[in-house]
């Protein structure tokens, strides 16, 4: 292992350490926010931690059975060689496990999601393929004991979906459903084809991790540049004489806030505090619209036929992902919402493009 990795997994330690202290500390349990995010981080580095330790141990077992290669009793090398390859192949494993666990982990993984499937080419097929999928989601969602809330629907003339978007409400929901978002196509004979001609249609799948909840924003002092100035205009002598009033510039944003409606400068500072608080909080909440907006265009597409992420193929009873060139003949089950042998083949190709770029590095 090299030195590097150690130094970082040894700060981990110090940091689980560091952290069961503040857990333990009464000011820290009074405050629930910063309680429950320690709780979390702490929750995430303890199997990290744990299986370093186990490497860490097995390890010294491996370097002491090679120090009784060379001891001069005979029994103690003969057992020593008998026992090395045992060790090192469990060193191996547990470091194999270990570099899985460090990979960086999507911050988004245990978050709800938001759905969001639309009927892209293909007329009314299109729409009738987008309820296959969502029935086929709403299964699946089932089968983790999730929670699914539909916020807007608008159905098609024949039966489907035009457009439906829903949230699923459960542990790891993005984790599992993350790389569903694309065009998916479908192949097959339409009810109201009377020539008995395949047709392909196609629908846009979004899947969107649900954001935090914007109730606040946390201002730090150092971001602000405070000046006091006279007030001007009327309010007596005393407003003329005194810098009451206060502008605050926020530095990293730029925007400015001025009050001097009141003759306490004290006062008018907490209430350009409260302004620029008010502005920052607009400010984020039209950021994180934008990034959504933006993460929507960027998973969907067009919706176009040829745009595809996997086919569903009807008449052959195929389902295709063409990511990572996966075929399964169990069509009817996917669509029943078995999606274990879909979902897990592609969460191991991200695994594997993840430990090809760490070994790079």
């Amino acid at each position: 292992m090299k030195s590097s990795v150690r130094e970082k997994l040894d700060r981990l330690i110090e940091r689980c350490e560091e952290i069961n202290a503040l857990l333990s500390d009464p000011a820290v349990i009074g405050r629930q926010k910063i309680f429950r995010e320690l709780s979390i981080e702490l929750a995430d580095l303890n199997p990290v931690v744990a299986q370093y330790q186990q490497w860490l141990e097995l390890n010294s077992q491996a370097e002491d059975t090679r120090v009784m290669l060379a001891d001069e009793d005979s029994l103690i090398r003969k057992l020593a060689q008998e026992e090395l390859p045992s060790l090192e192949q469990a060193l191996d494993g547990a470091y194999d496990q270990l570099q899985t666990l460090l990979l960086p982990k999507d911050p988004n993984d245990e978050r709800n999601i938001f759905l969001e499937i639309r009927a892209g080419t293909g007329g009314d097929e299109a729409a009738l393929f987008a309820g296959d999928l969502f029935r086929m989601y709403n299964a699946f969602a089932d089968s983790q004991r999730w929670t699914v809330e539909i916020m807007n629907q608008s159905a098609g003339e024949h039966g489907g979906y035009r457009e439906i978007i829903s949230r699923i409400i459960g542990r790891g929901a993005y984790s599992r459903l993350k790389f569903e978002s694309g065009a998916h196509r479908v192949q097959r004979v339409p009810a109201t084809e009377a020539q008995g001609r395949i047709h392909t249609s196609a629908c846009t799948v979004a899947v969107l991790p649900e954001a935090d909840e914007i109730d606040d924003v946390m201002i730090d002092t150092a971001d602000l540049r405070i000046d006091t100035y006279r007030a001007s205009g009327a309010g007596g002598q005393h407003v003329n004489r005194t810098d009451s009033a206060v502008r605050i510039t926020h530095l990293p944003t730029g925007i400015v806030v001025e009050c001097q409606d009141e003759r306490s400068q004290h006062k008018n500072k907490a209430r350009a505090l409260s302004v620029l608080r008010a502005r920052l909080l607009k400010a984020e909440v039209a950021r994180q619209k934008n990034e959504e907006d933006t993460a929507r265009r960027n998973l969907v597409g067009s919706g176009d036929r040829s745009e595809r992420i996997r086919t569903y193929n009807f008449p052959q009873g195929r389902v295709t992902d063409h990511r990572i060139n996966l075929t399964l003949y169990r069509l009817e089950a996917v669509l029943s919402g078995d999606l274990k042998e879909v979902i897990e083949p592609l969460a191991a190709e991200h695994q594997a493009d993840q430990l090809a770029a760490m070994a790079v590095e």
